[in-house]
């Protein structure tokens, strides 16, 4: 087990600034809450603070030297998201405002030009809503039909019967990494059935990305949408992918400034990708804030990143294991190597909300309630659970204090 006196762990937890803050009450802050948004490491932090200082103006149409610097930090960011998830073509990487809004994109001008009347969706059981409400309403303006790939008792797809359920699919829309249980889907089995059968095929890689090394060449995707501030980069910027020829393709989402090469009064020529789909001002900061995030990500290895999570995980089934004889119930697959670094459990009849509140008083930080995916808990029969998600500046002693704070709640509710 790697832990905190291990020399580069130790080194990664001094770069987050916050995690050297107590809380209200005088505890150290103990975050597992990563799934829901990462903490920043001061590099990021300083990339933001150098733009706004430094060169604040904006960009592609400025010939003076700030706005040149501006383009050229803003342009290298994109390279260097085309790098960390090996596409072939910066062009083939859109700058949104999170996962959701890409995954939007696609459903709107891909979908509308593409899905119609008889076709099938084939999304999962595990999905965030972001990956599931735009595809209902795909299916309710064009009469396509939704279709699920079931999920068992421990989280895991069930994928016996996939040949099947890909029978009359246009569209594959699926996450890399489930949210509320941390299960890995094995896209590797799946994806290339479905480019069998002629099937477009979209990722939710909002929970990948930041723990997992992800080669969207490798995976054969048509599109592959994340977030930035899950992987230490800043709120309000994401990435779309798409394969060139698709985003060739495809009509704009949004109308106005950027995307635009020339207006007439009566009609418009659009731009190159990937400005196309880039309307308006674009978030030059963030964007710029995710690059340095890329680049300390780079530092660490996302070998290290995925072998620390799983050692985190294991050690945490390990402790957490004699509190299951007081009632207390761990979700999801319980082999570190098939999921991420999430934990969804209950503790007897504790409300989830309840738990998380406890925690708290001790600096623990947990998620509680149904993590936007209300399907699946409906499916399962948990009205709430709580989640605890490590990332790369998490230790076994953060683990340790959520066990002694799950033992105070025990206490607490007299189990």
């Amino acid at each position: 087990m790697i832990a905190v006196g291990d020399a580069k762990l130790a080194s990664i937890v001094a770069d987050f600034p916050i995690l050297s803050h107590p809380t209200s009450r005088g505890k150290r802050l103990v975050y597992l809450d990563s799934a829901a948004t990462s903490q920043k490491p001061q590099s990021v932090i300083d990339a933001l603070v150098e733009y706004y200082s430094d060169y604040n103006a904006n960009i592609h149409r400025g010939v003076y030297e700030i706005a040149a610097r501006a383009t050229d930090a803003f342009e290298a960011a994109r390279a260097k998201v085309a790098r960390f998830i090996n596409a072939a073509d910066t062009r083939e990487i859109i700058w949104t405002r999170n996962a959701t809004e890409a995954i939007n994109l696609v459903g709107y001008s891909w979908g509308l030009q593409n899905v119609k009347s008889g076709d099938v969706i084939l999304t999962s059981e595990l999905e965030h809503h972001s990956n599931l409400v735009p595809w209902q309403l795909l299916a309710e303006k064009t009469g396509a039909t939704l279709r699920f790939i079931p999920v068992d008792h421990r989280g895991m797809l069930v994928l016996e019967d996939v040949d099947t359920l890909l029978r009359g699919v246009k569209l594959l829309a699926i996450s890399h990494v489930s949210n509320t249980l941390g299960t890995i889907t094995p896209l590797e089995k799946i994806v290339p059935r479905a480019r069998a059968i002629g099937a477009t095929v979209l990722v939710d890689g909002a929970q990948a990305v930041p723990h997992l090394a992800v080669d969207v060449r490798a995976l054969d995707v048509d599109f592959y949408a994340f977030s930035g501030h899950k992987m230490l980069g800043p709120t309000g910027i994401g990435v779309l992918y798409g394969k060139r020829a698709l985003l060739e393709s495809m009509p704009p989402f949004l109308a106005g400034g950027d995307m635009i090469r020339k207006v007439e009064f009566e009609r418009t020529s659009f731009n190159d990708l990937p400005w196309k789909f880039e309307a308006g001002t674009s978030n030059i900061a963030d964007a710029i804030g995710l690059g340095a995030a890329i680049d300390y990500l780079d530092r660490v290895g996302m070998d290290w990143v995925r072998g620390h999570e799983r050692e985190l995980v294991a050690y945490a089934l390990e402790r957490l294991a004699p509190l299951e004889a007081r009632g207390l119930a761990i979700y999801g697959p319980k082999d570190p190597a098939l999921i991420s670094g999430v934990l969804s459990f209950n503790f007897a009849d504790i409300h989830a909300h309840d738990l998380a509140s406890i925690l708290d008083t001790d600096g623990i930080c947990v998620r509680a309630g149904h993590h936007c995916t209300m399907p699946l808990m409906e499916k399962m029969g948990w009205p709430a659970t709580a989640r605890a998600s490590f990332y790369l500046y998490n230790t076994a002693a953060d683990v340790d204090v959520l066990v002694a704070g799950l033992e105070k709640a025990a206490a607490v509710f007299k189990l």
